[in-house]
């Protein structure tokens, strides 16, 4: 068992059946009333983010988790299937899991947070961003604007972004997997 002088960002608890992760967390000393620690919880399972105040010593439950880094191979009815580089085992994920599926694509890497009691995966994350090439957009017509404009871009996983006009087919541009948007172009 830990205590609240034990929270940090990341940590992942047991709390109120359910596994969270902390994403953030304030030690609060009121100059009248006992101390406490406020946090933002994110349950692993369904990614809904809540508020929480411990009281200051409060008994809280760690889970040992472990990151791996994983790649990506193929889809199918079964799920997500991926595979680890160091000892050649193959899991596969289910959907709901991963933070953005849409921009994943064969070859690439993403870590899997599995807990280290039972060996179950709890979150697939995708790096930060991702590099996608471009396979169909609309031309853009110069000089039809004031301001910046967009258009709609299909990319090489089938996923659909908004892109500036001057973004081409067979253009590799780097898309926000946390937010789901155009970033920059890739310069080859």
């Amino acid at each position: 068992m830990a205590t609240t002088a034990d929270i940090k960002n990341g940590l992942c608890i047991r709390y109120n059946s359910g596994l969270y992760t902390i994403v953030e967390f304030q030690h609060v000393k009121p100059g009248k009333g006992p101390a406490f620690v406020r946090t933002k919880l994110k349950n692993l399972e369904s990614g809904k983010v809540i508020d929480n105040t411990f009281s200051a010593g409060h008994k809280i439950d760690p889970v040992r988790v472990e990151r791996r880094k994983y790649q990506f191979l193929y889809k199918d009815e079964a799920g997500y299937h991926f595979m680890n580089d160091e000892t050649y085992e193959q899991t596969f994920i289910k959907e709901e899991i991963i933070n953005a599926p849409q921009f994943l694509k064969e070859g690439n890497y993403a870590e899997i947070l599995f807990n280290a009691e039972d060996e179950q995966a709890l979150v697939c994350e995708l790096p930060p961003s991702v590099e996608l090439q471009v396979t169909f957009t609309e031309p853009g017509e110069k000089g039809n604007t004031a301001t910046n404009a967009s258009k709609p871009a299909t990319l090489e996983t089938g996923a659909e972004v908004r892109v500036p006009l001057f973004i081409n087919e067979g253009d590799v541009i780097k898309i926000s997997t946390t937010s789901g948007d155009y970033s920059e172009r890739v310069k080859s």
